[in-house]
């Protein structure tokens, strides 16, 4: 048993480590005094190059010390590397890109690894236009298609695993806004030029004997432009133009491509891997075979990156090589996958303000720590030092999905947070199942150690098989979703995997470590829920019948009031830039609208970058954003505010990423289906996915009901209502798992007992279980409806309802599905079952 303490020790212990290294520092430390604490060599010089770029900041010459660094390390030939030997870019040659990989290091480094959202922090936002010259000949439609496409592919650019959630969406018919959480563009002035690339990839032939520079300009070849290859020598590190005549019209086109990958080359530089499709095979196989001993040119954008020797016949793959550093390469690579049809300019850069009022904020974040105070609370009293156990555990699992999305460069939003305090109330439910066996252990008359150990024995398939149907649906979430959808899966999965460690790891780990190696003997407290036979199946069909007539009159609603319940992130809206003579604080202006029962209303300032002055951008439904100002100027009659100029905005939840979500959980759902008939049988699939729809809709129905009707909340669906939603789905599922599994438990050690009682005293048997956990859960949820504010209410009343129908829905909608689609019969289920029966005897009793 010492053996077992240990090894789980250290591997907690290494994990924690690791995961508070990911998410440290937890706030961004200035960047002139990180990079002066870093410094280990030569710090006399250093301090004289800090004090000359620090006089261009006060001169206005540069906007930044990160950019006055930069600037003065090329004007006067710095070798920044000499001050910082511990950090290795000695295999970089060129000095400018080294002192320019190492300045970013130092930076990135200072700055926080968990970056605050638009809500919380602000960021940088900026407007791409496309660009005119490529419009002439379009029609109004094949305009609006290009605008949908590029947006779609600046998604899939900036946010691969939706952890980073910038908002995206149309402005105007010909512009695209993004906005990216807890940058700079005064720090990261070229964080939005890998976005906006064409990527026009082109494989063109080399002219096979004139070069530009051998030849009179009046005899250069028609067809042919001078392109110039940068080549740098990797000895020196100096950097010099290889000039040649490259054909205009090219072999192929990256149309060709099916994939692009950065790789390592044995030189140690880096280049870009090129997968070609099937079709493309065979066209690059047919070009090359033509060229073999002749250069092929590889133009991307109009520039030469490389122009290689073709030695022989190529088919499937090739690469792109150049002066290309880890970042740069990675970079082009993902442009490769996702190249834009037309050219995109930037049209207007700005800063972005927190979009949540900093009143709004702090109870929000006051909500989630009483949220957090309650659940520790709670297990501590009921459960004594087995709620510390739990709590830590929690904890722990809390630690570990911060420092995992650390390591992904999450954005952490203010609904973020509210469900990390969700996250801390799920998991301590593991913790409470391994408890509540714990007491039926002891119950049994067994001693602590062999409780113990039985009690986690016989927990673990229900831990295991819970948690496997949710991740089967944060999967799914994965595989199709896009966006937030994508994100939201990442992050239930990151958190499933997180909670199974932490309750048969750590859990075990800490109650071994009290029970073997301090001998204590009470690890349990109060007993409020005691094991207690109820006929739950006499109230089956009134609950179904009622619980379904709420479904329907909630999906009525939805149906009625279809053109109101959706909030601007998923209709887009109007957008008015508005001036002012004095600043009034967004928390003011937020609750002069709420007073006038204006709704889906967002106000934050922006700071234009080239202007020394900010403006009020007010977002709006369509047609409200007028009525929206007028109220304003009734109520701050001295601000002075004025329209300057109105957009309409398009949805930062496109309908692709709403598609997605929908086909994303229903293939969930048809996971689940087979998971759970393979594992355990038909009947507690189909009671799974039946609870689960059912959850789902009378969550989104009560939600829109108490919208209409003006109780508790908005009845507007946002973004973050997207996620709430799918949040509901792994909830139910969990609950559903843990009664199905008690179920096939108890079929198994009561061979004589029908079906019905068997479902009844599974149910019995759990319970306890199943009030605690929403207890827990309803604590931290109520305490975030409580004392939130904005849309954390509205999540916190979805989470409030979905736990409870969630709960509702284990005893009196999946059980009884399960018991109708075997029509009450236990050799019915048990002639079904794909694995095989520990007895061979036959059920002695059936109900109709």
């Amino acid at each position: 048993m010492s053996g077992n303490i240990l090894w789980k020790f250290l591997l907690t212990a290494a994990i924690i480590f690791w995961c508070v290294m990911s998410i440290t520092p937890l706030q961004d430390r200035p960047f002139e005094d990180y990079i002066v604490s870093q410094v280990t060599a030569e710090q006399a010089d250093f301090t004289d190059v800090l004090q000359r770029a620090q006089a261009r900041v006060e001169a206005e010459e540069s906007p930044t010390l990160f950019i006055a660094l930069r600037d003065l390390g090329v004007e006067e030939e710095i070798n920044y590397a000499k001050f910082f030997p511990q950090i290795n870019v000695a295999d970089i040659a060129n000095q400018t890109k080294r002192n320019d990989i190492l300045l970013k290091h130092i930076l990135k480094k200072a700055q926080s690894q968990l970056r605050l959202g638009l809500d919380l922090k602000g960021g940088v936002g900026v407007t791409l236009k496309i660009d005119e010259s490529s419009q002439t000949e379009l029609s109004q439609f094949e305009q609006a298609e290009q605008l949908k496409d590029a947006i779609s592919i600046m998604a899939e650019r900036l946010d691969g695993m939706g952890v980073a959630e910038p908002v995206i969406r149309a402005r105007g018919d010909n512009a695209i806004e993004i906005q990216l959480a807890g940058l700079s563009t005064k720090d990261n002035p070229e964080v939005i030029d890998a976005v906006k690339k064409p990527a026009r990839l082109e494989f063109r032939a080399v002219h096979p004997d004139l070069t530009p520079d051998t030849t009179p300009a009046n005899r250069y070849p028609v067809g042919y432009e001078v392109l110039a290859e940068e080549i740098e020598d990797h000895r020196s590190g100096e950097t010099y133009e290889r000039r040649q005549f490259v054909k205009l019209i090219p072999e192929a086109t990256g149309e060709i491509v099916d994939d692009a990958f950065a790789s390592q080359t044995q030189a140690g530089g880096f280049q870009i891997n090129l997968v070609m499709t099937s079709e493309g095979a065979d066209v690059f196989r047919t070009v090359t075979e033509r060229m073999v001993g002749k250069p092929l040119a590889i133009v991307l954008d109009g520039k030469l990156y490389s122009a290689p020797t073709i030695q022989g016949v190529l088919s499937k793959n090739a690469q792109i090589t150049g002066n290309f550093s880890q970042r740069e390469a990675i970079e082009l690579a993902n442009v490769l996958n996702n190249p834009l049809a037309v050219e995109l300019r930037v049209d207007e850069m700005y800063e972005v303000g927190p979009t949540m009022a900093a009143g709004a904020r702090d109870s929000s974040i006051s909500a989630a720590q009483w949220g957090a105070i309650a659940v520790v609370g709670f297990m501590v009293v009921y459960y004594f030092l087995g709620g510390l156990v739990a709590v830590v555990s929690a904890l722990i699992n809390v630690v570990i999905v911060l420092g995992v999305l650390a390591s992904l460069g999450a954005t952490l939003t203010l609904p973020g947070v509210a469900a990390l305090v969700l996250t801390l109330g799920m998991g301590v439910d593991a913790n409470i199942l391994i408890f509540e066996r714990l007491r039926e252990e002891l119950r049994a008359g067994k001693s602590i150690k062999n409780a113990t150990a039985g009690a986690f024995d016989k927990v673990t398939s229900t831990i295991v098989d819970a948690n496997v149907t949710t991740l089967i649906t944060a999967s799914i979430l994965i595989w199709l979703g896009t966006g937030p959808v994508k994100g939201f899966g990442v992050t239930l999965a990151i958190g499933i995997c997180a909670s199974i460690f932490c309750a048969l790891i750590v859990t075990r780990f800490l109650v071994d470590f009290l029970v073997h190696r301090i001998g204590v003997s009470t690890i349990l407290g109060l007993e409020m829920f005691g094991e207690r036979q109820f006929d739950f199946f006499k109230f089956r069909k009134p609950a179904f019948i009622a619980s379904w007539a709420i479904v329907l009159i909630g999906v009525i609603s939805v149906v009625i009031h279809h053109d109101n319940i959706l909030g601007k992130d998923f209709t887009g809206g109007d957008e008015m830039t508005v001036n002012y003579s004095e600043q009034v604080e967004t928390g003011k202006i937020m609750e002069a609208v709420e007073a006038q029962d204006l709704t889906d209303v967002s106000v934050h300032y922006q700071s234009l970058i080239g202007e020394d002055r900010e403006v009020l951008k007010i977002q709006t439904a369509f047609d409200e954003a007028r009525p929206t100002l007028e109220v304003l100027q009734a109520a701050f009659p001295t601000a002075g505010f004025e329209e300057a100029g109105i957009n309409q905005i398009g949805a930062s939840v496109s309908q692709n990423i709403q598609w997605n979500a929908l086909i994303s959980v229903l293939t969930a759902l048809l996971g689940i289906l087979l998971y759970v008939a393979l594992r355990f049988e038909v009947g507690y699939g189909v009671g799974a996915v039946v609870a689960t729809i059912h959850d789902v809709l009378m969550t989104i129905g009560i939600f829109v009901i108490c919208g209409e009707l003006g109780l508790f909340v908005s009845g507007q669906f946002t973004a973050p209502m997207l996620a709430a939603i799918l949040m509901i789905v792994g909830y139910s599922i969990n609950d559903t798992i843990v009664a199905f599994d008690r179920i096939r438990e108890e079929l198994e050690l009561n061979p004589g007992m029908d079906l019905r009682s068997v479902i009844n005293l599974s149910i019995s048997r759990v319970f306890s279980r199943t009030l605690l956990t929403s207890i827990t859960t309803l604590l931290a949820a109520v305490s975030l409806y409580v004392f939130g504010a904005g849309v954390i209410n509205d999540l916190a009343f979805v989470f409030i309802v979905g736990i409870l129908t969630g709960t509702f829905s284990s005893i009196f909608i999946a059980s009884p599905v399960f018991y109708w689609w075997h029509k009450g019969s236990r050799r019915h289920v048990e002639e079904r079952q794909l694995t095989p029966k520990r007895y061979e005897w036959e059920s002695q009793k059936e109900e109709a």
